[in-house]
């Protein structure tokens, strides 16, 4: 039998999904499970995008353009102007998600070999998105004594070498909540700057903040407009994850026009999910006050219940909705298996994602898990009882976290 690729070896299995099984053999066996271990809100969608697809009068799905439905992205484009970033349809390609999108951009930007600097933890997919395309991460850790922020200018100074092309951050952070201030991205801005690379962004949750803060995007960060890479979608902000409708986007030509050629070898996004996309783009103000508020009683839920357990260190996250507490446990892989294989409380228990596969280091992680706090309140008290009473009886606990 022929052997699989280098790639295929050392593409990671996803930490929020990997458990899956154990999670389906739970419930065979009667156990309800609280699933805080993927981004998927139990929020509505609005109903104007379930409107667009019900209503539709179409006698043939076609193709769309490679870049993306014309009037869908000059509806991004308004989206976009609302925030103060004045941007043209032409700086747009519409992606199956922001996956899409960021392959398309690390296809465009880097070439094999060279590397890509991340603070870490980051979005655990990163990982996967640059060995496709043989590209190497080079992790910089934050750290949860600081809740995550942006690690010194220092040790991107002395991560970064001949092979170094970009810089990527999420902001809001997935998988600690971590919101970057406007000071840390102008330390990116001198950064990247100084030694010419691309700077990309994963803003996705751009509307989830918390407690007074602001968000600040990167393409109104001056003097770098053609080194900048945002990306963007649909999925959380409209609680519409199975749409899978995201964005490349950047002002600078020479990258738009390559990344287009990648995207017509995938010929054409989603159209349906165009659609509903392009509908999502009206929904008012009043939806997001609305669910940042109930995304606020969740994330408060989650870290009061948590920083009462003894052991646990957990930040209060600024934005997304993710925290990544530190837990009394040897392993967090073991730990998660466990709670789906071996505990239940009275006959619940909880999915989490083990924080290992969020970090390019290996070893890194092993104490912490990511929570998405996703659930209705009073599923989310369920769930912290059921981690409290884990962590009473878990055989690998541990002194500290």
């Amino acid at each position: 039998m022929p052997n699989i690729s280098d790639k295929g070896h050392l593409m990671p299995a996803s930490p929020i999904r990997k458990l899956v099984p154990y999670a389906d053999r739970a419930k065979k066996n009667g156990i309800t499970v609280y699933h805080l271990n993927i981004g998927q809100p139990d929020i509505p969608t609005p109903q104007s995008m379930i409107d667009a697809m019900h209503n539709l009068d179409l006698k043939v799905i076609e193709y769309s353009h490679s870049a993306g439905i014309l009037s869908c992205r000059q509806k991004m484009c308004d989206y976009y102007a609302r925030h103060d970033i004045q941007i043209t349809p032409d700086d747009i390609i519409i992606g199956a998600g922001a996956s899409e999108a960021i392959l398309f951009a690390v296809q465009t930007c880097l070439n094999p070999e060279d590397e890509i600097i991340i603070p870490e933890p980051f979005y655990a997919n990163y990982n996967g998105f640059s060995i496709s395309a043989g590209v190497k991460v080079k992790p910089i850790p934050s750290t949860i004594e600081s809740g995550f922020a942006l690690p010194p200018i220092e040790d991107f100074e002395k991560a970064i070498t001949s092979k170094t092309k970009a810089i990527m951050i999420c902001n809001p952070n997935n998988p600690t909540g971590y919101l970057y201030s406007k000071e840390e991205l102008e330390v990116l801005r001198q950064i990247v700057k100084k030694h010419d690379l691309f700077l990309f962004a994963d803003e996705v949750y751009r509307e989830f903040c918390y407690d007074g803060t602001t968000h600040h995007s990167v393409m109104n960060l001056e003097g770098i407009e053609n080194n900048v890479v945002l990306f963007d979608s649909v999925s959380k902000r409209f609680s519409a994850c199975g749409i899978r409708i995201g964005a490349m986007i950047s002002r600078n030509k020479e990258v738009m026009q390559a990344a287009l050629k990648f995207a017509q070898a995938r010929l054409s996004p989603p159209s349906l999910g165009q659609i509903a996309a392009e509908a999502a783009m009206d929904t008012p103000e009043s939806y997001f006050e609305e669910v940042i508020g109930e995304y606020l009683l969740r994330r408060n839920t989650v870290v009061d219940a948590m920083r009462n357990m003894a052991g646990v260190i957990c930040p209060t996250p600024k934005g997304a909705f993710y925290v990544t507490p530190s837990l009394p446990i040897d392993d967090s892989d073991r730990f998660c298996q466990w709670l789906l294989e071996e505990f239940n409380h009275d006959g619940q228990t909880v999915m989490l994602a083990p924080a290992t596969g969020f970090y390019a280091t290996p070893g890194a992680g092993k104490k912490e898990v990511r929570i998405s706090y996703v659930l209705k309140v009073e599923n989310l008290k369920k769930a912290m009882k059921c981690i409290a009473e884990a962590l009473k009886v878990y055989p690998g606990r541990t002194d500290e976290a």
